[in-house]
């Protein structure tokens, strides 16, 4: 990851868009949280099952993540680490990355100031996906060893 040191103020030029990962990723967050606002206003009535603990009994690795976000909306950061520990530590480190990148490209559409960018290479890209998608499969396995 790469992050460049040039604050410019009153920007001109083209805009570099947001990459459509970025905003794929702030469109999960927003709809998680919404689903979560849901759940926690519903007492627990309205949300969605997840497809393989319904039919197979086993917990996926995001299970329990609409009632950790619950709890974080309640200010129960107990119940939130108990429900999915995995998403509660990752889910703001991605959504603070998220919601700079967001902001840079915000203020330099208004001209105002152009923040420097986050930026990782397709090979660093490739390998944070694989280790994301290695620590859920082990994550997941584990969780339905007890």
């Amino acid at each position: 990851m790469s992050l460049s040191l040039n604050v410019v103020l009153r920007p001109t030029g083209p805009v570099q868009p947001v990459d459509r990962r970025v905003l794929g990723l702030a469109a999960t967050g927003v709809g998680g949280l919404g689903l979560a606002a849901v759940y926690q206003l519903s007492g627990g009535r309205i949300g969605i099952p997840c497809l393989l603990h319904a039919t197979t009994g086993l917990n996926c690795p995001f299970c329990g993540a609409t009632r950790m976000a619950a709890a974080l909306l309640r200010g129960d950061l107990v119940a939130a680490w108990y429900f999915n520990p995995v998403v509660l530590v990752l889910g703001p480190v991605i959504g603070v990355a998220v919601g700079y990148q967001l902001l840079a490209w915000s203020l330099e559409s208004l001209r105002l100031v152009r923040l420097p960018r986050l930026t990782m290479s397709p090979r660093t890209v490739d390998w944070v996906v694989k280790g994301l998608i290695a620590l859920f499969v082990v994550y997941g396995v584990a969780r339905n060893l007890n």
